[in-house]
């Protein structure tokens, strides 16, 4: 597995002595994996992400890069290559005269030849969902603020990183920015990229996440399926956190006697679930053309556009 994090604690000093900011934190990331992050703001989850890129060590357990401790120094060379984040508001790290020279920093301060870096310019904004002859040479202060922030990530992805950690990928964004992030991050998922997200959005996280962590003043309180965390709706309220709107509105009907299932992730599934408990035999019926039960996206790695495990090769033909 790409990273395995076992006990995981981290401490740091302030002017009111010792915080600990996560607690005994253990997870999985398996190859093409998806794992989505939510929790109340101070929960932890931004210093989770700086842990697992190699920005903070661990004050206890261990952090392993395919088996490998990344203490070792060694492992933790092949972890800033193989490991690729985007911070909260990349765009505000922009900072090339061009997009081409932006996106291509990374690549050419990793040794890169010239011929070498422009391809992977052009791999990263087709990506990203940029054309490269229109975008290229303009400058990334006068694109939008969805177009900057896809110039940003395409800088992480140049050097095609196998694990992607996405800090609040739509924060901030207008409706047509946030749809073409959206977009992206599935273009990933297609792709068998590995991929670790934290997102105040629960619809966003229900729609791509395979497993979901829910932190609280830094440690763990559930962790797994989505459709098995968002069950517990009364649980996550408690701790100031939402479920997705299809459950939303499920628990809702399930008070006025309607008989749906748990954990129901989008609108689709419960439209099908409602059909089913009104009228059985269509419902049956109805939802025969669904991927999967819960009508997600056909994009996760159990389920991902053909479950490609080359789909890494498939992006350097792009």
């Amino acid at each position: 597995m790409p990273l395995v994090l076992e006990q995981v604690s981290y401490t740091y000093r302030s002017h009111e002595g010792n915080v600990e900011a996560l607690k005994e934190i253990s997870l999985q990331l398996r190859e093409g994996g998806f794992l989505g992050i939510i929790g109340h703001t101070g929960s932890g989850k931004s210093t989770l992400l700086q842990l697992m890129c190699g920005l903070f060590s661990p004050t206890a357990g261990r952090i392993l890069l395919d088996g490998a401790d990344i203490a070792l120094k060694q492992t933790r060379r092949r972890l800033h290559t193989e490991v690729g984040m985007a911070f909260q508001y990349p765009e505000h790290q922009l900072f090339a005269p061009t997009v081409a020279q932006d996106v291509g920093f990374s690549a050419r301060n990793a040794g890169m030849d010239s011929e070498e870096v422009e391809q992977r310019v052009r791999r990263a904004l087709k990506l990203v969902g940029l054309d490269y002859e229109r975008f290229a040479t303009l400058s990334p202060f006068d694109l939008s603020g969805g177009e900057k922030r896809r110039v940003a990530l395409a800088g992480v992805i140049a050097t095609e990183p196998r694990v992607l950690i996405l800090d609040e990928p739509t924060a901030g964004l207008d409706p047509a920015g946030r749809l073409g992030m959206l977009a992206t991050i599935e273009r990933f998922c297609q792709l068998g990229m590995s991929i670790v997200m934290v997102s105040h959005d629960m619809d966003d996280i229900a729609r791509f996440a395979q497993e979901v962590l829910v932190l609280r003043d830094g440690s763990c309180v559930m962790q797994g399926h989505p459709s098995e965390v968002f069950s517990h709706t009364d649980e996550l309220r408690a701790i100031n956190l939402g479920v997705p709107k299809s459950e939303e509105y499920a628990a809702s009907l399930r008070k006025s006697g309607l008989p749906l299932p748990q954990g129901i992730l989008t609108l689709n599934a419960l439209a099908d679930a409602i059909v089913a408990a009104v009228r059985p035999e269509q419902g049956a019926d109805h939802g025969k053309g669904d991927c999967r039960a819960d009508g997600r996206a056909d994009c996760r790695a159990d389920g991902r556009a053909d479950g490609r495990a080359d789909g890494r090769e498939a992006a350097r033909g792009l």
